[in-house]
This record gives structure tokens, C-alpha cells and sequence, in this order.
């Protein structure tokens, strides 16, 4: 039998850290749960047990930690604290070939005080959606930065249809003409520009895929998925392309017929499972294809 070593890689998973920045007035802080895995000249650690140029997993988390501070004001950012990270594992430590760094970012909101203002040091964390990024910095190459979202729960009560689908001897959905159309999304984006104003570029992007989502007539969840890739290419046209994962969170009307009750589209069933799974990917025409490489493949991809 012949086989041989293939693709590889190792690193150290969500090391959790808070950045406070005490150098404004009010104070400002970031939350992040930051992912490494390395590649690159670590055959030898496989073949022969021989550790000479693996760099520990725990250097790896100190790393993160250093950075936090070193890194300056590319750690207000979770793209650019990303960029710094990658591009020190590449550049600084020579068997490093390729340095995939993910991020996530989760929001803080300031506390009101008892006056109504905003507290300079008080806040609340924002459950409403995790924030993304993750960089791919390989040698030789430019970076590839992904900036998403995921848990984003949207739901809209009307202006949603689904029928006129394809029937088959398994088929027993009934057509609706007015639903409930409810998802958590998870959007990934690809930069062309890693000059961005990240923090604007998150928002802008945020609010075309709400956006759209809200306004948007819907007569399929892939009708809606494409349209609000569509209107984030629009808004920013640094932006490659964009891949969404969009599980269905279906409602079921209740049949209150049992109790004498009518039930006009009112009172709902939330199933959880099982759900069904849509997936796609908007890009421009010109725009460069990475492949899977650039990618989070832990965020529907």
C-alpha cells in the first residue's frame, strides 16, 4: 500500500479576547474569538515526530494575545486585526506557507445611564448576530479578506409566496400565497480593496442585506438570497461576491378548527427542524474567482 501526507494544517482555536482602548474618552472595547491554522513546511512533525518547526499551538495564542495590544489600531477592526495576524505568521516565521485567521466579533452597545445619557464605561452585549472576518494570507500572494455575519434571525409575516413548484408522488406542501418567511442568515463577502474603511463597509453591507430583505416581494427564499446579494454588489462595488447559507425557519399555521376558532394566518407552529437549506453564491462577472480557499468552510461553505 502507498500513501503520502495531503493537505494539512493545525493552530490554535477561539482564543477569546477583550481590547479595552482606556486612550479615549469614553472607553471603547472590542470582543473577539479569533481561529489560526497554519500550513506550510510541517512534514516532518507528521512523518518523523520531529518538532523542530512546529510552532506551538500555545505561541500561537500568545501571539493573539500580544497582538491585541501591539497591533495598534488595527485591533479596533476585526479585518484588520486579521491582516495583522496573518501577515506576521507568514512573514515571521519562515516554514509558515499560508495563515488562515478567523474572527468573530461580537458587539457591545453603550449603557444608558440613570439621566438618559450614554455611560462612558458601562455597556451590554448585543445578541442580534456574531460579526465575521477571516483572512487568508498566503506567501506570494495578496490577501484574500472576508468580512460576514452569522445568527442574523429575520423573519417577515407577509409578502412571501411559495407554489407553482415542481409535484412529484412525494410531494404534499400545500401552495401559499401569504406566509411567514423566517431565516438565520450567514453571509460571507470577498473585499477587492484591503484599504477599506472595514467598520463602514460591514455596515453598508448589513444594511443592503436587511434592507432587502424587508422590502423585498418574495416568491422563493433563492429569489430573496439573490436579490440581497445583488443590492450589497451594488452599494459597494469593491465588493467580489457574496455566499450566503440560509436555513428555512419554517411556520406552520395551527389548525384551531378543533376548537371552533378560525385561524387566518394568526397563530404559528416554529419547527426547528427539520428545515430545509438554501445556498448560493452573487458574484460579479469580472471579479475573481477564489474558489473554496477564501472562504470560512465552518460558515455554510
Amino acid at each position: 500500500m502507498s500513501v503520502r501526507l495531503a493537505h494539512n494544517q493545525y493552530g490554535k482555536a477561539e482564543t477569546r479576547v477583550v481590547r479595552v482602548f482606556r486612550d479615549t474618552e469614553p472607553h471603547e472595547i472590542v470582543d473577539y474569538n479569533v481561529s489560526v491554522a497554519l500550513s506550510g513546511d510541517f512534514a516532518d512533525v507528521h512523518l518523523r515526530g520531529d518538532n523542530s518547526n512546529c510552532l506551538t499551538t500555545d505561541a500561537t495564542k500568545n501571539t493573539v494575545n500580544a497582538f491585541a495590544k501591539r497591533a495598534g489600531e488595527a485591533v479596533r477592526q476585526a479585518e484588520s486585526f486579521a491582516l495583522a495576524l496573518a501577515r506576521h505568521f507568514v512573514d515571521d516565521v519562515p516554514q509558515v506557507q499560508r495563515a488562515r485567521i478567523r474572527v468573530e466579533a461580537y458587539p457591545w452597545d453603550r449603557l444608558a445611564g440613570v439621566g438618559g445619557g450614554a455611560a462612558p464605561h458601562a455597556f451590554s452585549r448585543r445578541g442580534a448576530y456574531v460579526r465575521t472576518a477571516t483572512v487568508t494570507y498566503e506567501r506570494g500572494s495578496e490577501p484574500w479578506v472576508v468580512s460576514g455575519v452569522y445568527d442574523l434571525v429575520v423573519l417577515k409575516t407577509t409578502d412571501s409566496e411559495f407554489h407553482t413548484f415542481y409535484q412529484d408522488e412525494y410531494t404534499t406542501l400545500e401552495p401559499t400565497t401569504d406566509r411567514i418567511m423566517a431565516t438565520s442568515v450567514t453571509a460571507q463577502w470577498l473585499h477587492t480593496d484591503l484599504s477599506a474603511d472595514w467598520g463602514a463597509s460591514f455596515e453598508r453591507a448589513l444594511a443592503g442585506l436587511a434592507g432587502t430583505f424587508a422590502d423585498h416581494y418574495s416568491y422563493a427564499l433563492q429569489q430573496t438570497l439573490y436579490a440581497m446579494g445583488e443590492r450589497m454588489l451594488a452599494d459597494q462595488p469593491e465588493l467580489a461576491e457574496v455566499r450566503f447559507s440560509l436555513p428555512n425557519k419554517h411556520h406552520f399555521v395551527v389548525d384551531l378548527g378543533v376548537f371552533g376558532l378560525e385561524n387566518k394566518n394568526e397563530v404559528f407552529h416554529a419547527a426547528d427542524r427539520p428545515y430545509g437549506l438554501i445556498e448560493g453564491t452573487v458574484r460579479r462577472d469580472d471579479a475573481p474567482d477564489p474558489g473554496p480557499a477564501a472562504f470560512d468552510p465552518g460558515q455554510g461553505w
